[in-house]
């Protein structure tokens, strides 16, 4: 068959044409696959850092994980108490605080500073988070630190403390009549100790209201405090039992109110509660040292950007 010159350039065409056709649909096939593929490898990337990222934690850890969050409660609710404790003496101003005599101020920051603490270490063992368990640690170190410091410097300075309590006793006994506060702290410290004044029962001729050449029914006398059966009749108090104990020789005034001073007796008491006052810092450091390591167990068991920050 004889094909014109017309019919020849339409047949190359058209053969042309259907040979192209099938490398066109393989190049408009080949970003799908790649793309499919990709997203393939994305998933299985995703799946393995997943598994990374959320360890289990075994038996040991969890143990530990409870008992970290049971001793940071505990010590958080003690701080609430002291807390409030401090809040509630500071408020009640001129009234009684109790034979302990502790400063409220005091002992509602250091209520303020262990509450703190403690909260931050139940917080980062609930919720696993590195930070808070940091900051846990270093505040609890730093904390033992500065009571470590607080001992050695009143072991130092032992001496300076017991004239200063020398001078806070004196000034308690001129100011007797003037402040109840301090009027209390001396009767609950001659009655619990039984003693009298700072070296004798004679320290309370310096008192104004006290001394022989003062008028009025108390000269030389000392408070009801320093009697040796406070009580009249065993029943309620006597408030003029030592009435001219220091016009009496100190035979005779033995019979009535203690001669011993207060400042010997606290001292011999403060010594004979050496002991327990070093064995009830031990055991707070050992409890303070075991929240510590607690701590640092969580962070070890947690893995870098695993926990929330």
């Amino acid at each position: 068959m004889t094909l014109s010159s017309k019919q020849l350039p339409r047949l190359l065409r058209s053969s042309e044409r259907s040979r192209l056709l099938p490398e066109a649909s393989r190049l408009v096939e080949l970003p799908i696959s790649s793309s499919s593929s990709s997203s393939d490898d994305d998933d299985d990337d995703e799946g393995s850092l997943g598994q990374q990222v959320l360890p289990q934690l075994g038996a040991t850890s969890r143990c530990v994980k409870y008992l970290a969050f049971a001793w940071n409660l505990l010590f958080l609710v003690l701080g609430l108490l002291a807390l409030a404790a401090g809040l509630w003496g500071l408020l009640a101003g001129g009234e009684r605080r109790g034979p302990a005599g502790a400063e409220p101020a005091l002992l509602a920051l250091a209520g303020l500073g262990a509450s703190a603490v403690s909260l931050a270490g139940c917080l980062g063992t609930v919720c696993a988070s590195a930070r808070l368990l940091r900051c846990f640690v270093g505040a609890a170190l730093a904390l033992a630190g500065l009571e470590v410091l607080g001992g050695l410097l009143l072991y130092a300075a032992r001496r300076r403390l017991r004239d200063a309590l020398r001078d806070a006793l004196l000034l308690c006994i001129l100011r007797y009549q003037q402040q109840p506060e301090l009027r209390f702290l001396v009767d609950e410290l001659q009655r619990s100790l039984r003693c009298c004044g700072l070296g004798s029962f004679r320290d309370w001729e310096s008192n104004p209201y006290f001394n022989c050449s003062a008028p009025g029914a108390q000269a030389c006398s000392v408070p009801a405090s320093c009697c040796l059966d406070p009580r009249q009749n065993g029943s309620g108090a006597d408030a003029q039992c030592a009435l001219g104990a220091l016009r009496l020789a100190d035979a005779a005034a033995g019979s009535v109110v203690h001669l011993g001073g207060c400042v010997a007796r606290l001292g011999a008491w403060l010594r004979g509660q050496a002991g327990a006052i070093a064995a009830g810092a031990a055991v707070l450091l050992l409890l303070e040292a075991a929240g510590v390591l607690m701590a640092l167990k969580m962070l070890g068991d947690i893995a870098p950007g695993a926990a929330p920050e």
